[in-house]
């Protein structure tokens, strides 16, 4: 009897070190999106898009930046490949996302280094650099995390995660849209690039702190066997390519939309940060629908769900010709979010969720690459559009792309999207 009693207490420590060590982890995963939120809300969206005007870029160019990001994720097939010969994932993440911040966050040197008339060029050239880097980093960090997150709590903790970063980075957004009112111009941009210099340091500094999670490698030792995994699984590439073509009809005007506001519409940058915090709102407060409707359904039916309300949202821009400005962009931005919201938590959660653990990291190369070819064309398209019809009637700039993009998506979703996203 004494053996047994003094045995139990020894099962429930052991139980409970387990927990804490994965509480520790879920920790320090939270704190790293704090800096990073900050940092990256303020180099982001309507921050980069001003920054652009700012440059000197074109409609054409602004929309070439925006795109850059997507377009540099098909090397994720190659890193996806190579990391499986790494000894550990930690300090190659350490690494790269390092660099990554560094890089990016020197985007705010260039008035300070280069003649104004290479300021869009050696921006574009720091940009693109930056998220060659990023290409590896994001990565691993998805690697790390979909290990680091037990699959029991998953849904839960991001929806929690991604509440507490959205909250934070709706603060943020609004403090640099009213700096940016109250020092327009250069003075303004470098307030903001000493507070993303700051966070991007502290956050570099709490990825020392990642845990190196064992790694499960792929039964695959060749590239193109590794490769063929993915491309195998008929309905992973059905649904892929899919949301690539969905990807591509929103990102035609999604991402321009702060350039219609700031220089068709000449909105203050203050009235952008509202807009954008009503969405970013919005998008917490459908996390934790989303969140409880995916404990009952697929996460390919709910995605199904989002992509009406999303093209919906881009419609609403058509009552521009005959309701007030903000009440319709309000509206149209908050019903963004709630789609949208919906989009990214359920698309993140079908790669890491619907796909298998060891071949996890091609797959998620695959979506990165397919669905980051079509993400960059849309803004390169988009972009080049708005220079096209520069001499069409005001109204075809400001919502006409927003009516003619959002029939096409709606028309996309309800006859093509439910064949494929079905169980």
């Amino acid at each position: 009897m004494n053996i047994m009693l003094s045995g139990q207490p020894g099962r429930r420590s052991k139980r409970s070190r387990k927990p804490s060590l994965h509480r520790r982890n879920l920790q320090i995963a939270t704190i790293e999106g704090i800096p990073s939120t900050i940092f990256q809300v303020l180099l982001q969206g309507q921050f980069l898009t001003g920054y652009l005007l700012y440059l000197g870029a074109s409609s054409g160019q602004i929309g070439f930046v925006l795109a850059l990001t997507t377009l540099v994720n098909v090397a994720q097939i190659g890193v996806a490949y190579l990391i499986q010969r790494l000894p550990s994932r930690k300090w190659a993440l350490v690494t790269f996302i390092g660099l990554q911040r560094l890089l990016w966050v020197s985007t705010g040197l260039v008035p300070f280094l280069f003649p104004r008339e290479y300021w869009v060029m050696a921006f574009i050239i720091l940009y693109t650099s930056a998220f060659i880097a990023n290409t590896a980093g994001g990565m691993l960090w998805n690697s790390v995390i979909s290990d680091l997150v037990p699959a029991r709590v998953r849904g839960r903790y991001f929806g929690i995660r991604n509440t507490l970063l959205n909250a934070l980075g709706s603060l943020v957004m609004y403090g640099g849209g009213v700096v940016l009112d109250r020092y327009p111009g250069g003075q303004g941009f470098l307030i903001l690039y000493i507070v993303v210099w700051i966070f991007s340091f502290l956050n570099i500094v709490v990825f020392f702190f990642y845990p190196d999670v064992p790694f499960e490698k792929s039964e695959e030792t060749s590239f193109l066997p590794m490769v063929k995994k993915p491309l195998h699984d008929r309905l992973f590439m059905k649904s892929t390519l899919f949301l690539s073509a969905w990807l591509l009809l929103q990102n035609i005007t999604v991402p321009l939309y702060s350039y219609v506001m700031l220089e068709l519409l000449h909105l203050g940058y203050e009235t952008l940060s509202l807009l954008n915090v009503s969405q970013t709102v919005l998008m917490m407060a459908s996390f934790y629908v989303w969140g409880n409707l995916n404990a009952r359904y697929s996460n390919k039916r709910l995605l199904l769900f989002t992509l009406p309300i999303i093209a919906v949202s881009s419609l609403l821009w058509g009552l521009l010709s005959v309701l007030p400005l903000l009440p319709v962009l309000f509206a149209a931005h908050m019903l963004f979010g709630i789609g949208v919201g919906g989009f990214n938590q359920l698309a993140f959660n079908f790669i890491i969720g619907d796909t298998p653990k060891r071949e996890r990291p091609m797959y998620m190369a695959m979506y990165a690459a397919l669905t980051g070819l079509a993400a960059f064309f849309g803004p390169v398209l988009g972009g080049q559009i708005y220079e096209w019809i520069t001499d069409w009637p005001h109204w075809t700039q400001v919502y006409g792309m927003q009516l003619l993009v959002g029939v096409l998506m709606l028309v996309l979703a309800l006859f093509l999207g439910r064949r494929v996203l079905k169980d």
